[in-house]
């Protein structure tokens, strides 16, 4: 009986024999396919690295303030937008209605 090696070489010579017109043009279309992969492989791995640079949180050194010595509340925040005069709004009859 045969072994897998003189299988395999059997098998060589036949695609070598049949496939010879084919062959380069199969040799072809691989190497596309492997450079093809290759790129795409290479794309994701640039497009992980952005994603992880986007989503580490960036680190902000200040001072350590002990309770009770800190600003008073509400110091360093923007003043709040004051609302301006009160609405009212005019009755039937002309009237003003709080």
């Amino acid at each position: 009986m045969f072994g897998l090696s003189e299988l395999a070489i059997i098998l060589i010579v036949v695609i070598l024999v049949f496939g010879a017109k084919k062959l380069p043009e199969l040799a072809r279309s691989a190497g596309k396919s492997a450079r093809i992969l290759k790129a795409e492989a290479r794309a994701m791995k640039n497009e992980e690295a952005k994603t992880e640079e986007a989503t580490t949180p960036e680190v902000i050194e200040g001072k350590v303030v002990s309770p009770g010595s800190g600003p008073a509340p509400g110091a360093g925040q923007p003043p709040s937008q004051d609302p301006g005069p009160s609405r009212t709004t005019e009755a039937p009859g002309g009237g003003s209605r709080p």
